[in-house]
């Protein structure tokens, strides 16, 4: 039977023995959920998918380019099979560490692929003068910004497995969280206005257009309010401590975080962005340096 044991060094990793059910549920979901996303990633060749279909860890060579040489590894998936795995292995570093890294870190690669999506959109409609930011600039700097959360979010979580460090980890982890929470707020408000403007003043691909463009902008502002959200929890989870009702229980985390998870790669898949005709072409991306 499983039960909560300390680590070698007399730590407690855990504040309750991981339900092995939960984790095996969120699984095969996410499994599912993501090999709808890569069959239609490489059926339409939408490439610039490729960071969203991923969700966290992956050998990526340049995919816009060489979509055959990437091998794809999707972290919410790894992550809750490492979390399935610790329910009897409450005392063993490795699989708490890979589970907690993994399943922090997967809305970060989302969001990668989130922010390109709206640029490709701009440009389907030849809008670049009603946005905020430049889509060339628009991508590369909240790229940057989501490359920067993803290596504060990645050292800390390392920290957060060890007795000694594992509060800095957890200030460390917020400091990383709130990097996204300012970079998706920004989004949402380049996106908000965005759509203002082109609702104002159309463009001539904007009339009797058929490239999705609507749901597509739709889709973006719905998965950004769930990605808010759950980053938003994680920020007052770690905010709360160690000894903190939402680190001392493990329904929140599923509530807040799992589900919403997948509720974004299924709301993605649902309208996911096949039709957006960026210079004439439908589907392939134009290469992330081109923006």
């Amino acid at each position: 039977m499983a039960k909560l044991e300390p680590t070698k060094g007399g730590y407690y990793l855990w504040n309750y023995v991981p339900s092995i059910v939960a984790a095996a549920i969120f699984v095969v979901l996410f499994l599912i959920t993501t090999t709808l996303i890569m069959w239609r990633m490489f059926k339409t060749k939408t490439w610039f998918c490729v960071a969203f279909a991923v969700g966290g860890f992956c050998k990526l060579r340049d995919a816009t380019r060489r979509p055959h040489d990437t091998n794809i590894i999707t972290v919410e998936f790894i992550g809750y099979c490492a979390r399935a795995s610790a329910s009897k292995k409450t005392g063993k570093i490795m699989p708490f560490a890979v589970q907690n890294v993994l399943i922090l870190l997967g809305p970060a690669f989302f969001a990668a692929s989130i922010y390109m999506c709206l640029s490709r959109i701009i440009r389907s409609l030849s809008a670049e003068h009603l946005s905020l930011i430049r889509p060339r600039i628009l991508t590369r700097t909240f790229v940057i910004g989501d490359v920067l959360s993803i290596v504060v979010q990645g050292g800390a979580a390392g920290l957060m497995v060890t007795g000694n460090h594992a509060k800095l980890g957890e200030g460390i982890v917020i400091a990383g969280l709130l990097i996204q929470i300012i970079m998706f707020g920004l989004f949402m408000m380049t996106a908000l206005v965005f759509q203002k403007r082109i609702n104002a003043r159309p463009t001539i691909e904007t009339v009797g257009s058929a490239n999705g463009w609507k749901s597509s902008l739709r889709m973006l502002f719905l998965v950004s309010i769930l990605i808010m959200i759950r980053s938003i929890f994680r920020v007052v989870e770690y905010a709360s401590g160690h000894d903190g009702y939402l680190l001392q229980n493990e329904w929140p985390m599923y509530v807040f975080d799992s589900i919403l998870m997948v509720g974004v790669m299924g709301i993605y898949y649902a309208w996911y962005p096949t039709s957006i005709v960026v210079d004439g072409r439908k589907g392939d991306v134009v290469p992330i340096n081109s923006y």
